[in-house]
């Protein structure tokens, strides 16, 4: 006999945050991911939508190595291209699909995967009672991972909008979403953009 999924809760007391969906990651930039232009369109709708309720991360990468610790100094040493000096003007910057909902949307900068790792997000949201993030952007097996473990961890309702998200790994990709759906099934909802429109109506 198969068991029906439990129907999904409603979304309240929500944000929209959109991780790193930042020119450096777009077409030409030096972490190309090859398909956010395929899922740009999904992102920009759901963020115009809930532009006020809508928070974007910059992964802002030092001028130096030596400025990061440990083992991202290995890091930066393998992508010297990323380093602010060698950078072209504005690839920190959001794709300009993005940029031009700012304001009402935000931006949090951060210097390592997790949005959370920017050291007042968790306390904005609770200050304001959020309990739920719908996460979009880029990529799913790399900053999105790092942001959604820090949101379970945290105690936060994760709601994830698979066609509004991206990597360069499809194999990457795909393992995340199914190790969300088997193991994360009380904190992680997954859902489809015209899904997320019916549940979250602010």
């Amino acid at each position: 006999m198969m068991i029906k999924p439990a129907p999904v809760e409603p979304i309240e007391s929500a944000v929209h945050l959109c991780v790193d969906m930042q020119r450096i990651f777009a077409r030409g930039g030096v972490w190309e991911t090859p398909w956010m232009e395929r899922v740009l369109p999904v992102v920009a709708d759901i963020a115009a939508r809930y532009a006020p309720s809508t928070i974007f991360t910059r992964f802002v990468t030092p001028e130096h190595p030596e400025q990061r610790p440990g083992r991202w100094r290995r890091y930066y040493r393998r992508w010297e291209a990323a380093l602010r000096p060698n950078l072209a003007p504005g690839q920190l910057d959001l794709v300009p699909e993005l940029q031009r909902l700012v304001p009402p949307a935000r931006i949090v900068d951060k210097p390592a995967y997790s949005a959370f790792k920017h050291a007042d997000l968790a306390s904005l949201l609770a200050d304001h009672g959020i309990g739920t993030v719908v996460i979009t952007g880029a990529e799913t097996d790399v900053c999105v991972l790092a942001t959604v473990l820090d949101a379970v961890d945290l105690g936060f309702r994760v709601v994830l909008v698979e066609d509004a998200l991206c990597s360069s790994s499809d194999p990457g990709h795909d393992a995340l979403m199914t190790m969300y759906r088997t193991r994360y099934g009380q904190q992680i909802d997954l859902l489809g953009r015209n899904e997320l429109f019916d549940l979250w109506r602010p």
